[in-house]
């Protein structure tokens, strides 16, 4: 069984936000990802390591971060 889901990639001033299949079953190991989809991730966070927004934006919504300032 699969159930969608959204996994969030942070790196440096960037987050993506990508959808994903996590796979159910009897193991262990349950919930795991395809190895498509954990290819997919470590696509993003590659695109996000170099700053090349264009190509993380394939494969889902990127965000840039902003600090704030605690009071």
């Amino acid at each position: 069984m699969t159930r969608k889901s959204k996994e969030l990639i942070h790196e440096g001033k960037y987050a993506a936000e990508v959808s994903v299949d996590l796979i159910e079953d009897d193991t262990t190991w349950s919930p795991y990802l395809s190895p498509d989809d954990a290819r997919k991730l470590d696509a993003v966070r590659l695109a996000l390591r170099h700053g090349d927004i264009v190509e993380a934006a394939k494969y889902g919504r990127i965000f840039e971060l902003t600090p704030v300032a605690a009071k």
